[in-house]
């Protein structure tokens, strides 16, 4: 009989979320999550789950999920429609949609590249996007990222 180990460093890898509170930032940096410094720069702010101490990983993890479930009937909303994207179209979008607009750099640092990287991972995701619900889905007015129209 195989013996199955469940990694809890390994539990919220690639999630990007901010908490203003130290102890659960450093919970959630343990789990594997990826911790910002401002809500609007991650992809789920964790303070608004109401999470009290203590909480097992399960239950974290479960509130997560929960969360980001949230986030996908978000995307519906957005589009009138059931939709699937890859996560950083998906994570742009929502973001977009949550702040009203932001910065190239602060999106790039929300999907957690450096402001300054020379990535080409955001325009190509812009540009996938554009390419697949029309160049005005996502406007830029003077170096600020906006949704357009639908």
């Amino acid at each position: 009989m195989a013996t199955f180990y469940y990694s809890l460093d390994k539990m919220l890898q690639g999630v990007k979320i901010f908490s203003s509170d130290p102890i659960w930032r450093n919970i959630l940096s343990e789990l594997g999550a990826t911790v910002s410094d401002a809500p609007n720069a991650a992809y789920l702010d964790f303070d608004s789950l109401g999470l009290s101490y203590p909480a097992t990983p399960i239950a974290i993890q479960t509130a997560i999920q929960n969360a980001i479930d949230g986030n996908i009937q978000l995307l519906q909303n957005i589009f009138g429609r059931a939709v699937q994207l890859p996560r950083v179209q998906a994570q742009i979008v929502i973001l977009l949609h949550k702040t009203g607009g932001i910065s190239a750099s602060d999106l790039r640092v929300a999907l957690g590249y450096s402001p300054t990287a020379t990535t080409h991972a955001l325009d190509t995701a812009i540009y996938q996007l554009r390419k697949t619900f029309g160049r005005d889905f996502i406007i830029n007015e003077n170096g600020i990222y906006k949704l357009g129209r639908v």
